[in-house]
Formats: structure tokens, sequence, C-alpha cells
């Protein structure tokens, strides 16, 4: 299509030879002969552009159709390769379990399985004892470390209760002293007021006794004086 729009275009009529034929004819109809060719040549850019037009869009259309038919093509082949696979995968896990099968059936195998088994045995049970003989060790340690915390608990309690023990008897020894304290001040308190009732007593004997004297010496004067009296009356 491009090939013929540029064969129609007012260049691609244009020759070599029509410089000198241009310059060889120089009468009024070879001007008129011109003039109508430039007309026919002003023309022909409009009829190569609907040309172009049309062109691209037949080979748009083209390129779109080769497209979809290129990508309906890549689809089956994805599909037919996807269906392969799956195939031959198939094919693949019949042929394994088939062989695997056949493997089982034969005597090697099972004695070779049940060896296996045997050594899974064994090691499952060393595995245990092993376990077991380590969490016999962790609950002595743990016995032990209980035992001891008992321990230290109980003589930490026993401290506690001697203490407590020793400061109730200090105590107890405080306040016997005290009340010792306070019976032999009362006690001295008793034998000052004694002390003091048995003075009392005795200054008040000894008053009554000197009242008595003087009474005595009182009532001797009083008798005496008489005699005195007529003593003088008889000078």
């Amino acid at each position: 299509m491009r090939r013929k729009s540029r064969s129609i275009s007012p260049r691609g009529h244009r020759s070599p030879s029509a410089t000198p034929w241009r310059r060889r004819s120089r009468s009024p109809t070879a001007k008129r002969y011109r003039r109508h060719r430039s007309r026919s040549s002003s023309l022909s850019p409009a009829h190569k552009s609907s040309s172009s037009s049309l062109g691209s869009v037949e080979q748009k259309s083209a390129i779109e159709k080769q497209r979809k038919e290129e990508e309906k093509k890549r689809r089956q082949q994805e599909a037919e390769l996807k269906l392969i696979e799956e195939e031959t995968a198939k094919r693949v896990e019949e042929a394994i379990h088939k062989r695997v099968e056949e493997s089982l059936d034969s005597d090697e195998v099972r004695v070779e399985i049940q060896r296996r088994l045997e050594e899974g045995r064994k090691r499952l049970i060393d595995e245990v004892a092993a376990q077991l003989e380590k969490e016999k060790e962790a609950a002595l340690i743990d016995a032990k470390q209980k035992e001891e915390q008992a321990r230290k608990e109980r003589e930490d309690l026993e401290r506690m209760l001697e203490e407590n023990r020793r400061k109730i008897e200090e105590a107890q020894r405080r306040e016997a002293l005290e009340q010792q304290r306070r019976e032999e001040e009362r006690y001295r308190e008793l034998e000052e007021l004694q002390r003091q009732k048995e003075e009392a007593l005795r200054r008040k004997k000894q008053e009554e006794e000197q009242e008595r004297l003087n009474q005595i010496k009182l009532l001797g004067k009083n008798k005496s004086r008489p005699k005195l009296s007529f003593a003088l009356g008889s000078k």
C-alpha cells in the first residue's frame, strides 16, 4: 500500500526527461498542459492521505488479528504443555508407586525395614532411658534443694523461736527485777513508815513521860510551897 501511494505522488511522475522537455517546449499548448498537470498534482496529496489512513487501519487490523492468533496459539501450547506435564507426573507417580510396591515385596527390603525398625526401637528405648535418667537426676537435685530449703527454713524458725524465747525470758527477768525493785521499795517505804510510827510513838511516850515528870515536879513544888510560905510567915 505504501509503495502504491508513493507511486501516485507528484514527485513519482517526474522523470529526468521532464526538465529537457520543459526547456524544449515553449508553446502555449505546453503551458496549458503544464498548468493542468500542476492542478492534478495539487489534488494528489489528499488522495495520498486517505490512502495512507486506509492502509494504516488495515495494517493495524492485520496486526491485531495476528496478535490474537499468536495469543490463541500460545494459550493452546500452554494448555498442551500443562496436560503433558500432568500426564508425565501421573505416570512418574504410578511408576514410583509400582517400584515401591515391588521393592516392598522383596525379602531384602523387608529385612532392611525390620532392621531399621529394630534400630529405631532401640534408639527410642535408649532415648527414653536417657530422658528418664535425666528426669531422675533432676528430681534428686530438686529434692535435695527442697530439703536444704526446708532445713534452712526450719533453722530460721528455730532461731527465731529461740530469739523470741530469749526476748520473752529477758522481758520476764526485767519484769521480775522491776517487780522485786518495786516490792523492795515498797518494803522500805513500809519500814520507813513503821520506823516513823515507832519513832512517833517513842517521842509520844517520851513526851508523856516528860509531861508526867513535869506534873510530878509541879505537884512536888506545889506541896513544898506552903511550908515555905509558913516558914516565911513565922519569921
